[in-house]
């Protein structure tokens, strides 16, 4: 019987044995987990459960009873020490080794630390696992000053479950606009107008380059422009680094992230890397996604070659985001790029509509707000290769949604893409 053993019990890992398990192999299926928690959603950490409305059982991807019936071998509060690739072993912490015939690294990603003095204060938290989303919570139930470093997902994320608590935070951004790797100015201007409207002090172009405190709690944070602002809570969201330390001891390609061939497998055949850890051929140059859908794409696509089914397909799934700040809804598809023109369709004013990005007269991305259907239109346009002029886009007359039906004249463009 073949072995399958996988390293992460995230969304990435999860989907590995599920997706094995729905395509009914009958491989032998070991899941390790470093967290103590059944494997849950990361997304609501920073929403649902930052304000009280989930809590981690609520966002379990499968319930105890699934691994039992579905021979799901899940080992949490396990780690591994090392991999083994000669002798296709993985050595655990305090456990036996493990062998396997196939190894899948699911291993995520960690929060990248604020790299300033007094960053190891008490009261300057990350957000990446439940216990941080209800000591959060906490926090911000008892805060008086509250300053968000990084205006990006997670920052805003946080920026909106404080302002809905009643909070005004002040959110510290290096760029000159707020999720500026992943969005276009007018996505970005409208983001950071709503977010002003509800009360938060955004300081774009701007740098932290101390945190002060007084028996060893933060109380103030230094900015790049000499001023110091009180904050007896400080939140970090300023991006994340792979979890590839496993991957570099064992001798595999990496570089900032695992680099796998375009069909996930690493510089091992033996081993596939998926998820956020994994940097994979994108556009002709090797991107990290930090996504969920990226991941369970990802643990599908392994899934199905380690099934027999479609072994030398190259994985092509389009790239798509979404993240939900108080009363805005953003969805994104395609990788933001070079993108160098910008079309709108619908009007900002309504507070619904989308963004077409193009790069050189090609449409690489479709950005939403509290519109659906122009996401929906975005994911079929770029799953087909097809890409309406400028103009088309811009026209509310012009039938989008027959032109992505329509047959392509032309073979499937490649997106263009740039590293995260």
């Amino acid at each position: 019987m073949t072995r399958i053993v996988v390293v992460g019990a995230g969304q990435a890992g999860i989907g590995v044995a599920e997706a094995l398990r729905t395509t009914g192999s009958s491989a032998e299926i070991t899941v390790i987990g470093g967290e103590e928690h059944l494997p849950y959603e990361r997304p609501p950490l920073s929403k649902e459960m930052l304000l009280g409305k989930a809590t981690v059982d609520d966002l379990r991807l499968r319930s105890a009873d699934w691994y039992r019936t579905h021979a799901v071998d899940l080992r949490l509060s396990t780690w591994v020490e090392r991999i083994d690739r000669q002798g296709r072993t993985v050595v655990l912490a305090d456990q036996a080794p493990l062998g396997y015939d196939h190894l899948v690294l699911a291993t995520g990603s960690r929060p990248r630390r604020l790299p300033v003095p007094g960053a190891d204060l008490d009261g300057v938290l990350n957000l990446a696992t439940p216990s941080d989303s209800l000591e959060l919570r906490h926090r911000l139930s008892r805060a008086g000053s509250v300053v968000v470093v990084g205006a990006g997902f997670i920052g805003l994320e946080v920026a909106a479950a404080a302002t809905t608590m009643g909070l005004r935070p002040v959110v510290v951004e290096l760029a000159d606009r707020v999720l500026a790797r992943v969005a276009g100015p007018v996505l970005s201007d409208h983001v950071a107008a709503r977010h002003a409207d509800r009360g938060v002090d955004l300081r774009l172009g701007t740098g932290v380059v101390e945190l002060r405190g007084a028996d060893g709690r933060v109380t103030h944070v230094v900015l790049s422009t000499g001023e110091v602002l009180p904050a007896d809570l400080v939140v970090v969201g300023v991006g994340s680094v792979p979890s590839d330390g496993l991957a570099v001891d064992a001798g595999l390609d990496c570089a900032d992230g695992v680099l796998v061939d375009p069909t996930l497998r690493t510089s091992d055949p033996a081993v596939s890397a998926i998820g956020d850890c994994a940097r994979f051929p994108l556009g002709g140059q090797p991107t990290r996604l930090e996504s969920v859908q990226n991941a369970a794409d990802q643990a599908r696509h392994v899934a199905a070659r380690l099934s027999g089914d479609d072994s030398g397909a190259p994985y092509r799934e389009v790239a798509w985001f979404w993240s939900t700040q108080s009363d805005l809804k953003l969805q994104m598809v395609g990788v933001p790029g070079a993108q160098d023109e910008e079309v709108v369709r619908g009007d900002p004013a309504t507070g619904r509509f989308s963004v077409f990005r193009y790069s050189g007269g090609v449409l690489t991305c479709v950005e939403s707000v509290n519109h659906a259907p122009g996401h929906l239109l975005g994911r079929r346009l770029l799953a087909a290769g097809r890409s309406p002029s400028r103009e088309q886009a811009a026209d509310p007359g012009f039938d989008l949604k027959a032109f992505a039906a329509a047959p392509a004249p032309v073979a499937r463009a490649q997106q263009s893409a740039v590293t995260s």
